[in-house]
């Protein structure tokens, strides 16, 4: 069972074991030039911040980034439930922190990318009110990709 959904460094336990399933997932569906992973010191950086969710004993279950940008926007990124813990709504509540973090941060967009495989994943961002837009960025004409974005409102 997950009981909390937290900001936490991102070098913290478990933290770094998701972040290399996540790895092993997304290579495996996707050419290395269309894997645009953060590594755990790029989430050290100041403007991201990292969501983790945990179940009772503390075992880390799932992640997300939220990536300031220098346009006012923001980039969901590394969102990632490990195997085990699917199904339970934990992605929908790390994505829900981010949001909600987000918009108290004054963002008015949060934008994504994920690749079209991911069906599971587009349905939660389609459920949760993302609307599909061009490849933006380094996902311009990448057919591996495909992005989202959704409109905040503030707290």
């Amino acid at each position: 069972m997950i009981t909390s959904v937290s900001v936490e460094p991102a070098r913290s336990p478990g933290v770094e074991e998701l972040l290399r399933l996540s790895d092993e997932f997304t290579f495996a569906l996707y050419p290395a030039e269309s894997c645009y992973l953060l590594d755990v010191s790029e989430l050290e950086r100041p403007g991201v911040t990292v969501f983790v969710g945990r179940d009772e004993v503390g075992a880390a279950l799932g992640m997300a980034a939220l990536v300031e940008k220098d346009d006012g926007t923001a980039e969901l990124k590394r969102m990632f439930v490990h195997p085990d813990a699917r199904g339970r709504g934990l992605a929908a509540g790390l994505l829900r922190a981010v949001e909600a973090q987000a918009a108290v941060a004054g963002i008015p967009v949060l934008q994504l990318e994920t690749g079209p495989l991911q069906h599971t994943a587009i349905a939660l961002y389609e459920s949760r009110g993302y609307a599909r837009i061009p490849n933006f960025g380094a996902y311009a004409g990448d057919p591996h990709s495909v992005c989202y974005a959704k409109a905040l409102r503030f707290p």
